[in-house]
């Protein structure tokens, strides 16, 4: 049974030191396909391999079908490679229809693909890029696979983020300002994105209860070794790189992530916001229905005017 969880979880025996493999221990995920994104670096090449070793089919995407290869070559794995160029929404369609031409359900959606920063605003589809990758290209994604998620068991996990509570902007998303004329600054749009995250995966959790689909965010925390800040101006990525220093592995950073995606553990738990393998605190905007609901609805309009489907 599917509820937006006001009772309490059962115990999870997991935590910030927890690592992906350890999350799946005794799980045979042999028959169960997971659809991934960000497969080549980070804490997505570590899903990847964790959900692949563990016996899932996964298909992984990437920019290229190539990198996305080349990522499970290098992890010792065999996936569906898959081209999602997730900064050209028409790039995401071809991937939707490929993934259709595949046949296959969907037991679980990880959106962890994700960019920070850029010293100066630029604009994807006339939006903010990330706002357009981590959010809008994700949705679009999601939004048109959901039909190959199975009713009862299937599950979404949105990648956010603690920046959607501690960097975003304090009334929320700047509906007036998606394009970032106004006030640009990078960690600043790079929390609205996050929070869109997490708000994406509250309303879908609430549109999809009726079939028994899990929608989560998940915060995976500071990570060693990812990429995500290379486009940042260099002092951010000095502080970052001093605060990885007492942070996670990748391994432990993609726990998170392949717990609510995979372990019989959280089944049924949904709306939620989690970190370190747990039920956390999100943003208070999570509790918003009305921006959650405004956020679908524009989105849904970006996406309807960029891909001519007005």
């Amino acid at each position: 049974m599917s509820a937006m969880a006001d009772t309490a979880p059962p115990p999870i025996p997991f935590g910030a030191r927890s690592t992906a493999d350890e999350v799946l221990a005794g799980i045979d995920l042999t028959g169960r396909t997971i659809l991934l994104t960000g497969c080549t670096t980070g804490i997505g090449f570590e899903t990847m391999r964790a959900l692949a070793w563990h016996g899932a089919h996964v298909m992984a995407l990437a920019r290229t079908e190539q990198a996305a290869q080349a990522a499970a070559t290098k992890a010792g794995v065999a996936v569906t490679p898959i081209a999602c160029d997730l900064g050209d929404l028409a790039s995401v369609m071809r991937a939707v229809a490929a993934v259709r031409g595949l046949g296959r359900k969907l037991d679980a959606i990880i959106a962890s693909a994700g960019v920070m920063g850029g010293r100066k605003a630029q604009l994807l589809h006339g939006i903010e890029r990330q706002f357009l990758i981590n959010h809008v290209a994700h949705f679009l994604l999601v939004t048109r696979l959901m039909d190959l998620v199975p009713d009862g068991t299937g599950r979404v996990v949105i990648v956010s983020s603690s920046a959607s509570i501690g960097l975003a902007p304090t009334k929320g998303i700047l509906f007036g300002n998606l394009d970032a004329r106004r006030g640009y600054r990078a960690l600043r749009f790079y929390g609205q994105s996050k929070l869109a995250n997490a708000l994406f995966a509250r309303e879908l959790a609430r549109r999809v209860a009726g079939r028994g689909i899990t929608a989560n965010a998940v915060h995976p925390g500071v990570i060693l070794g990812t990429q995500l800040v290379r486009n940042m101006a260099w002092p951010i990525r000095v502080a970052i790189g001093l605060a990885g220093r007492f942070s996670k592995s990748l391994a432990q950073g993609a726990a998170t992530q392949t717990l609510v995606a995979a372990s019989p553990l959280v089944q049924g738990i949904t709306g939620k916001f989690w970190a370190d393998c747990q039920v956390a605190e999100g943003s208070r905007h999570m509790d918003d229905p009305a921006m959650s609901g405004q956020l679908w609805t524009v989105t849904e309009d970006i996406i309807a005017r960029e891909l001519g489907e007005n």
